[in-house]
Order: structure tokens, then C-alpha cells, then sequence
């Protein structure tokens, strides 16, 4: 059986504050259950692919997508930012849930982009945020939806996590950091959000910012694991057969018959091409 490398996270946590309410296990946000599966209608996303298109870049040396945040235009600024304003402007319930599940990641990577354009000296979303105790702004209100004032925690642990119970969601929604599952080139719609999705789980996994072996044979893992590994299986046995699934085979081998310790880290540098 693998053993969990003990952290003295939790202790930190509460005394310090979250660094981005890892875990979080808040209140479901029940107004926002309401859709409408009647509806053949899509939410439109292109002001947001118009600006990945310019703003994501791949280091094809890492295999990871990067953001421009210091090359950006004033129009490719005015684009994120008219982007915004329309998804403030309707009401995600008026659709189906396919399409409410990809309005909430795209307004979610939307808004963690427009925090650290905001925090142009900063690098890392953790030194992000208002507050003398804050450590990120994952609490900050940042959106107002249907009248309704919205943090990056409402968006994570209280609408997605919650109404969905998909542990795919954390591949999708993106933190602005190295360790992070990348930022997706393309805007989530309804129509692919199962491909993207299922693609964004397995890219995470076979790179090994998500799962990796050191030169002592040891398993090293993504702390995205260890704090929401409830997401992702009963326990730490489910863990390593549900990333064995997603893995390539010789690394499936490896975590199936894996019985030492398990090592977390996250490289919490910013996502910056530059």
C-alpha cells in the first residue's frame, strides 16, 4: 500500500491562510442548478478565442502552454476584457449543462488571466489579491453574474466541483502557475468539452508535472492530488489505479505495482512565456 509523504499543510493552512482554498469543501451554490435542457442554444466564445490565439504559446521544450502577459496589445487587452463584460451579461441557467459547465471554466481562466494582468510586478498568483492576509485571490469578488458577486472559490468549490462532480474540472480550470494543468489553447464549448476535457486529464498526467518517478525509483506526484484527492478517488490505492488508467502503459505498470512513498510538489512560478 502507498504511503502519503507527510506535509505539515494543514497546520500552515489555517494559520496562514489558503493558498488557494486547496480542498475547499464549502456550501453547494444551489441557484445555480437551474438549467435548461431543453435549450439547443450555445454560448458564444470567440471574443475568448480570439485572444488565446494570440496570448498562449507552446514551449515545445517543456510541452507546456504558456500566456504572453507582457506582450499583449491594448487591443488584445480591450478583447479580454469586452469578453468578460459579455459573460457578465447573461444568465449561464438559461442554458444546458454542457454549456453552463464550459461558461463556467472560460469565465474562470478568463478572470485568473485578467488578476495577473492586473499584478503586472508580480510572479506569482499567490502574491495576487487584496487583504493584508491575503495569499492570492481566490476569495477576491471578481465577477457579477445574474446580480450575484462571484470569487474564484464560488466559481471552483461552490458551482463546478460541487454541481458537477467531475474530477476532470481541475484539469480544465487554470491557476496561472508552472505546476498547474495548463491553460488550454482552445475556449471550452459545449459542443468539446468532453474531448477537451478528457484531453486536458490525460495530457496533465502523462506529463510529469502530474506523475513522475525520481532516480530512486520514488513516486512523485502533483499536490493537485493530495489536496483534492477525494475528487479523484476513495483513497490513495484508488488514486494510483485511476492515474495508471490515464497513464502510458510503462508507467501504468509502475503506479499499479507502486508500494513506497508518495512525494507532492508544485511549482507555484508563474505561467509566463516571458
Amino acid at each position: 500500500m502507498a504511503r502519503i509523504f507527510p506535509v505539515a499543510f494543514f497546520l500552515a493552512w489555517f494559520s496562514l491562510g489558503s493558498t488557494s482554498s486547496f480542498a475547499a469543501e464549502l456550501e453547494p451554490w444551489l441557484l445555480w442548478q437551474a438549467a435548461d435542457e431543453r435549450s439547443v442554444e450555445s454560448i458564444n466564445h470567440s471574443l475568448w478565442q480570439d485572444f488565446l490565439d494570440v496570448a498562449v504559446v507552446r514551449d515545445e521544450a517543456r510541452q507546456l502552454n504558456l500566456l504572453r502577459y507582457r506582450a499583449l496589445t491594448d487591443k488584445q487587452l480591450a478583447l479580454l476584457s469586452e469578453y468578460l463584460v459579455w459573460l457578465q451579461s447573461i444568465d449561464p441557467r438559461d442554458y444546458n449543462r454542457a454549456e453552463q459547465m464550459a461558461y463556467w471554466i472560460n469565465l474562470y481562466n478568463a478572470l485568473t488571466v485578467k488578476v495577473v494582468l492586473d499584478n503586472p510586478d508580480e510572479n506569482s498568483i499567490r502574491d495576487m489579491g487584496s487583504g493584508w492576509f491575503s495569499s492570492g485571490p481566490w476569495r477576491d469578488q471578481l465577477a457579477v453574474v445574474a446580480g450575484q458577486s462571484l470569487t474564484l472559490d464560488d466559481i471552483e468549490h461552490r458551482i463546478l466541483r460541487p454541481l458537477w462532480q467531475d474530477p476532470r474540472i481541475h484539469y480544465a480550470v487554470n491557476c496561472a502557475s508552472i505546476s498547474c494543468p495548463e491553460l488550454a489553447a482552445s475556449a471550452y464549448t459545449g459542443a468539446n468539452l468532453e474531448v477537451s476535457m478528457n484531453a486536458a486529464e490525460s495530457t496533465y498526467i502523462r506529463h510529469h508535472r502530474g506523475v513522475a518517478f525520481n532516480e530512486r525509483g520514488e513516486l512523485l506526484l502533483s499536490s493537485l492530488y493530495e489536496w483534492y484527492l477525494q475528487d479523484f478517488a476513495a483513497d490513495e490505492d484508488g488514486l494510483l489505479e485511476y492515474l495508471a488508467n490515464h497513464s502510458d502503459p510503462a508507467k501504468a505498470v509502475r503506479l499499479r505495482g507502486y508500494a513506497g512513498k508518495i512525494r507532492y510538489s508544485y511549482d507555484w512560478s508563474l505561467n509566463s512565456a516571458n
